[in-house]
């Protein structure tokens, strides 16, 4: 399953591998979208929220479980980059004892408090038992979507970015013809986007073990490559942990914002649901690429082979920019009819029309500072993501959303400005970050 990132066409191996890891990201947000698009079709503004509500913790959850996994992509990626398979085997079977332990203690933990996490999210109180229903459910499937999520970052560490592709869009499928049966035959509501979500990763799992044993992954694993080693573990740990703190700050970040939103009464809430579910698809590739970035630039760095490292992300940096550009200027003109597809309520659909004008010009400025997320994961350097994330959310992002809730009570437009502002502070850091290292290099 290895695939060689460290020649030929530097511009070339990016497209052939962010290709499917777009795919993958947009059927990964399209399986989100769906439980949202089809509640919309047959239950009221109060099924809309709960799965709103609810979906935006267990995104929450997933980006911190994937960015935690990022430390098993470039460590392994360094590892093939370098032709030490023993090292990767190793990393490999640590990853895979560590998030399955871990994601069983996290379950428990999780439905045990599901009514202070919904308490929490300041949820209007006609969602109330829904998002409670949804969260329990789906908490149950936390170590399906860990082990998920796990399976790919070693595919991707390999330099495998199809396999992973290939997974998710059996859950795809799945989770569509699951809702449409549990939502619109059976009438189960947010209980039935739950089940749907939760069955459907189950057998994406299934697939890709099934995968896994049939095809192999080249590398010499044996049973004592999954007995945990502190120090093979502490490498993966100390990239992933600062990546996953980042992550969750985000989320933390956006789910500040929801309860800005939700304190504002139900329409409010579901209209900033609905368009952080269609944000998702617009920053597909800004999310593509910092994967990519990472894995790229860490088999091309342990194979001594900075220069093209430096080019991929600069090569990344050019593709997001050009997309955000774009997306941002076509989304001013379409902004209600995207909204109208999950809601026919005209409140809804003004207030997200209004919210998703504003914040779409974060595409442009986020592509930028996740494409240097993603080079200083590279570098085992993942601290310096979470720095500069920290500091735009903390000065920007959430001073930013509270304050324009409370000058502009009858628009949303200015709530939506508040991230855009944040990723500009973020992408200042960003080039402060890159400067440093690339003149320690030259000094080196």
């Amino acid at each position: 399953m290895k695939n060689s990132l460290t020649s030929g066409s530097v511009f070339g191996n990016i497209i052939r591998f962010s290709l499917p890891y777009l795919l993958s990201y947009f059927l990964q947000t399209l399986y989100g979208m769906a439980d949202l698009y089809i509640v919309g079709q047959f239950a009221g503004v109060d099924q809309i929220t709960a799965v709103s509500v609810g979906s935006q913790v267990m995104h929450m959850i997933t980006v911190m479980i994937v960015g935690l996994a990022m430390g098993a992509t470039v460590t392994i990626g360094q590892a093939i980059g370098a032709d030490h398979k023993e090292d990767a085997a190793h990393l490999t079977g640590n990853t895979v004892t560590m998030f399955m332990t871990g994601s069983l203690v996290l379950a428990g933990v999780l439905v045990l408090g599901v009514h202070q996490i919904v308490a929490a999210m300041a949820t209007p109180t006609e969602a109330v038992r829904g998002t409670e229903l949804y969260l329990t459910i789906c908490f149950v499937g936390v170590p399906f979507i860990t082990a998920y999520n796990v399976l790919s970052s070693i595919f991707r560490g390999l330099g495998d970015s199809k396999s992973p592709m290939y997974f998710i869009g059996i859950a795809c499928v799945s989770n569509i013809l699951l809702d449409y049966f549990f939502i619109g035959i059976m009438g189960l509501g947010s209980v039935g986007a739950a089940l749907g979500t939760t069955i459907s990763q189950t057998i994406s799992v299934l697939v890709a073990l099934a995968a896994i044993r049939k095809h192999k992954t080249k590398l010499p694993l044996h049973l004592t490559h999954f007995y945990l080693c502190r120090p093979t573990a502490g490498r993966i740990l100390r990239i992933g942990i600062p990546v996953a703190l980042q992550d969750g700050f985000v989320q933390i970040a956006f789910l500040v914002v929801t309860i800005i939103a939700n304190t504002r009464g139900l329409n409010e809430a579901a209209a900033v649901g609905i368009v952080e579910k269609v944000i998702g698809m617009f920053f597909l590739v800004p999310s593509s690429m910092l994967s990519s970035v990472s894995a790229l630039a860490a088999q091309n760095i342990g194979a001594g082979k900075d220069d093209r490292a430096g080019k991929t992300l600069w090569y990344a940096i050019g593709i997001c920019v050009g997309f955000g550009v774009i997306v941002s200027v076509a989304v001013q003109f379409v902004a209600e009819p995207l909204i109208g597809l999950f809601s026919e309520n005209a409140r809804v659909i003004c207030l997200g029309g209004q919210y998703i004008r504003g914040y779409i010009f974060d595409c442009i400025f986020a592509g930028i500072h996740f494409c240097f997320s993603g080079y200083f994961c590279a570098y085992g350097r993942s601290e310096l993501s979470f720095i500069h994330n920290a500091i735009s959310i903390v000065l920007v992002r959430l001073p930013g959303a509270y304050l324009a809730s409370q000058w502009f009570p009858k628009t949303l437009f200015p709530m939506g400005l508040a991230s855009v502002f944040g990723s500009v502070l973020s992408v200042t850091i960003c080039v402060i970050f890159y400067a440093k290292m690339q003149k320690k290099k030259q000094i080196v």
